[in-house]
């Protein structure tokens, strides 16, 4: 992923010191970020400077955007793709932000909202995908479920999962993935645990992850890597190999890191 900092661009962009407040920030909001080593902590860094600089970021419905709401949404974003080896937000360009849940049109729903009641029509929505288009989010509900990650919801990990799995130009619930016997293992692990969720939804059997990961394929792989990032240890505990594709994708322990940071 080196090269991806060595652009004379972005090697401007990182020449400057990353803010103090910027830390406070991530620190006040992100309680995973306690749990990255000194090394760790650099790359993201380096990495929110850089999506914070290249994207386009538009406050709407008045809102006026803040360092706070930029760095926040950035580092969840960023933490995501934290040892992955490319560029995968390329098809990430730009970021609405509205300061509280909004309606959506009378439409029918498409399948990157997050929504909070399953009724059609004008429904409340907390973000959006869009597949050439931008990342919509709702501030409070993104300050709410950063600071609550025992809840296992946060809307930046949910829509920027989606903008991962449309980066092979579809949404499908698949990543790019690097190997066929990956997406063996994948289409194996993920197909039986998405097919089980539905029976149990359907049966209304409680479930471990949220119910809306029953909607499709799409929507189950963006609400399990909420959980994967928010509630690493329940779903490695309740989910083992589930949590280990997610893991061989994002290649990341998050389960493992927390445990470790908890032990005398």
């Amino acid at each position: 992923m080196w090269h991806w900092f060595r652009d004379d661009p972005r090697k401007k962009i990182l020449a400057a010191p990353f803010p103090s407040e910027w830390e406070r920030h991530i620190q006040n909001n992100i309680p995973y970020y306690q749990h990255l080593n000194n090394e760790e902590k650099k790359r993201l860094q380096d990495l929110i400077q850089i999506f914070i600089a290249e994207k386009y970021w538009l406050g709407c419905d008045s809102l006026e955007l803040t360092d706070e709401i930029r760095v926040v949404i950035a580092a969840h974003a960023c933490l995501m793709i934290l040892e992955l080896p490319n560029d995968y937000y390329r098809n990430v360009e730009t970021i609405y932000v509205y300061p509280t849940t909004i309606l959506s049109p009378e439409s029918p729903i498409g399948f990157f909202e997050v929504s909070t009641t399953p009724v059609r029509g004008p429904m409340p929505i907390l973000g959006e995908a869009h597949h050439r288009g931008p990342v919509i989010l709702v501030w409070d509900a993104v300050k709410r479920e950063t600071r609550h990650p025992e809840h296992g919801h946060n809307v930046v990990y949910h829509e920027f999962a989606h903008k991962l799995d449309m980066l092979d130009g579809s949404a499908d619930g698949t990543p790019p993935l690097t190997t066929p016997e990956e997406y063996q293992r994948w289409s194996e692990v993920c197909s039986k645990e998405y097919l089980e969720l539905c029976d149990k939804v359907k049966h209304g059997k409680p479930t471990f992850f949220d119910s809306y990961a029953a909607t499709n394929e799409t929507e189950f792989f963006a609400v399990v890597t909420e959980f994967f990032f928010s509630k690493p240890q329940n779903m490695k505990h309740y989910h083992p190999k589930l949590y280990q594709v997610l893991q061989d994708f994002y290649r990341q322990d998050p389960a493992q890191k927390v445990l470790t940071n908890q032990l005398p």
